[in-house]
């Protein structure tokens, strides 16, 4: 089976960082992308939002953000006690990997399509509402750091930074327009997607590349997390698909959720809510790892594990 292109995209721009080329993405070019793939996302969760009664969502919403805020209140003890840790870096990280990364989504679901293998579409919605509650959690662990917690001003930062504006606004336009409306601009935000992707991957392979040296210098036990964290996530993530009633595509694709971690809105937040704890730490981890993994080994794992799991629910 041939491998999934937009992951060369990624290995190309982690070896030119290894080998420390002059290859640059302009930031500029770097921005368009990132509002660009936002944008589309949203776009696509609102069209399948219009295509399923709210209330039908609800009770799987709701499920789903439960069993995902158990993510950051697992990582939390584990990065105090067997990590080191003090209480601002442990609660930056867990917030990180309690949240998702909307590119590794896109990957996999890419990885999903290109192997006909279909997913509720649905899940973008659930990628919305998980980007919040973790980075609450992560900020009510840190609350012990030794600052007064500026609460409007992480609220402010969540909600109103460029990746949840774009998200849930492409999602209400979705939403608002249905597919017909948006049929119009089909061929700029789902022919043009995985071009699109495909550079944005090549930029996050540099950025990749970079983050390694600030991991080694964190220790073994951060790398061995930034693995173990998202296969145990991932179980969870599988296992909560199955039992909810979603195909195995969609099983895979919550389980990608629940295993990735963020590296746009976490750091946004945890630098207003938590300013004393390290940033090269979390995403380091959630970059320079967690993310390669997931792309590379993950997203397959993922699928293999919710088809067993199906075989033995169903």
């Amino acid at each position: 089976m041939p491998f999934e292109p937009v992951i060369l995209f990624f290995l190309l721009g982690l070896t030119a960082g290894i080998a420390r080329s002059d290859l640059k993405i302009p930031g500029v070019l770097y921005e368009s992308l990132s509002i660009f793939l936002l944008l589309a996302i949203g776009l696509k969760g609102g069209i399948e939002l219009a295509r399923h009664p709210v209330a039908t969502l609800l009770p799987q919403a709701l499920a789903v953000l439960a069993t995902a805020a158990a993510i950051p209140l697992v990582a939390f003890p584990l990065l105090r006690r067997f990590g080191g840790l003090g209480r601002a870096d442990a609660a930056s990280i867990a917030a990180h990997y309690g949240s998702v990364s909307v590119v590794t989504f896109a990957v996999a679901a890419a990885w999903l399509a290109g192997r006909g293998i279909e997913a509720e579409g649905h899940l973008i919605v659930f990628l919305v509402l998980l980007e919040f509650p973790a980075l609450m959690i992560g900020v009510l662990l840190a609350r012990g750091a030794g600052n007064g917690t500026p609460w409007g001003r992480v609220l402010h930062e969540v909600f109103a930074g460029k990746s949840i504006v774009l998200l849930v606004g492409g999602l209400l336009i979705g939403w608002a327009a249905g597919p017909q409306g948006i049929q119009p601009l089909d061929r700029l935000f789902i022919d043009l997607f995985k071009g699109v992707l495909a550079l944005f991957l090549l930029e996050m392979g540099l950025v990749a590349a970079g983050r390694l040296g600030d991991l080694r210098r964190a220790g073994p036990f951060l790398a061995g997390f930034a693995i173990g964290m998202p296969l145990a996530a991932g179980v969870l993530g599988a296992l909560t698909g199955t039992l909810l009633g979603l195909s195995v595509g969609g099983a895979t694709l919550l389980a990608t959720l629940y295993a990735s971690a963020s590296y746009i809105a976490a750091p946004a937040a945890m630098r207003i809510a938590v300013p004393e704890a390290n940033p090269a730490l979390s995403i380091g981890a959630a970059l320079g790892i967690t993310f390669p993994f997931n792309l590379l080994l993950g997203v397959p794992a993922y699928h293999w594990l919710a088809g067993s799991l199906e075989g033995a629910f169903r």
